[in-house]
């Protein structure tokens, strides 16, 4: 089994490179912003209280999220034969990587490799930018891209630390063409 995490800052291409990674190596794709979108979407109560969060720049309070990816791996696991996982956006704090060992624990599985994609903060303030006037996102502003970018820095940066302890932390260039960057993924991923 292929258990990976892909992490970097807003804005670096995470969505973009997991769908591909998803695809060639038929991995179940969890992608915690999209699970959030859709309860936002659903305008769930959760939803409700994930939005007021998002929409100021700041995490989902771990438990949520936590909770929120344990029921959709139970959930999607069991409707088709998977690879493995990628994480997309999870963890984000040191919290949420302890609580995802223990979800990992809890399935029997092991998880296989981190995969950090570096990325200039100048080129993803553009990336993020471009992004919010294609798609409508309205998390992509300058003003709560600054935010959000704060708030990787202190928070989700660590968890590379974490990783790093357990020599499972990769750290992939996320500049050049998307299919530059998957093949620098794929030559770290086929040695799994």
């Amino acid at each position: 089994m292929l258990n990976i995490i892909i992490c970097g800052a807003p804005g670096s291409g995470k969505g973009t490179q997991s769908a591909l990674i998803k695809d060639k190596y038929n991995l179940l794709h969890l992608s915690t912003g999209d699970l959030l979108r859709a309860e936002i979407a659903a305008k769930s109560e959760l939803g409700r209280i994930a939005e007021g969060y998002i929409a100021n720049g700041q995490l989902v309070p771990d438990e949520m999220i936590i909770n929120i990816l344990d029921k959709a791996i139970e959930e999607k696991e069991a409707a088709a034969q998977y690879n493995g996982l990628i994480l997309d956006g999870f963890p984000r704090t040191v919290a949420q990587a302890e609580a995802l060992e223990g979800l990992m624990q809890k399935r029997n599985k092991d998880l296989s490799v981190l995969l950090d994609l570096t990325v200039e903060e100048d080129e993803l303030i553009d990336r993020l930018i471009k992004r919010g006037q294609t798609s409508g996102r309205s998390d992509d502003n300058l003003e709560t891209i600054k935010k959000r970018l704060d708030v990787y820095h202190e928070k989700t940066e660590p968890v590379n630390d974490f990783y790093k302890k357990q020599n499972k932390y990769v750290s992939v260039e996320g500049t050049g063409t998307i299919e530059e960057i998957f093949g620098r993924i794929c030559e770290v991923l086929n040695k799994y």
